[in-house]
């Protein structure tokens, strides 16, 4: 089954036949495996495993994903061809574009902001640092971009999913 991958502004082909993938001109084996009961699953690319917390990301659009990676969120969008097909007959472009803000995963308190309106950020970069659960929390951007706006301010609490910076 072929799918259309976006991952920040890279737009990838992946076509899956068995366990085998391919990307581009390369292929692997690749395994999928759920951990019963949670947003958990076990991917086998090669010889390495990764655990990868994936929740659907529906503020963004059909197909839209948030993916957890070894400490890093990846915003990606998944479509096969139908659905890549009945968005553009139909044309809905709401395709999730641009950089992707950053929210609170969970409720908490802001205890610090690493930027200010206008600093350019980096995939990865630290931008807040949130308490839950008595532990300390640093929230990376998903991807590159300008900071926009700080909607939180250190001290305040804050629900899951509150928006706290938004980037262009």
């Amino acid at each position: 089954m072929k799918y259309f991958v976006c991952i920040g502004k890279e737009e990838l082909v992946v076509d899956i036949a068995g366990d085998c993938v391919h990307i581009g001109d390369e292929s692997t084996n690749a395994h999928v495996e759920d951990v019963s009961g949670t947003p958990v699953h076990m991917v086998t690319i090669g010889t390495e495993v990764h655990r990868v917390l994936v929740k659907r990301d529906r503020e963004r659009g059909k197909g839209c994903y948030a993916l957890w990676v070894g400490g890093y969120r990846f915003d990606v969008e998944a479509l096969d061809e139908r659905s890549k097909i009945i968005r553009e007959l139909s044309g809905d472009k709401e395709k999730a574009s641009g950089p992707a803000p950053v929210n609170a995963p969970m409720p908490g308190l802001i205890i610090r902001i690493n930027v200010q309106v206008g600093d350019e950020v980096q995939a990865g970069q630290g931008v807040v640092v949130m308490e839950a659960m008595k532990m300390e929390n640093e929230l990376r951007s998903s991807s590159a971009g300008r900071v926009k706006a700080i909607l939180a301010q250190p001290g305040t609490a804050v629900v899951k999913g509150a928006r706290l910076v938004e980037l262009e």
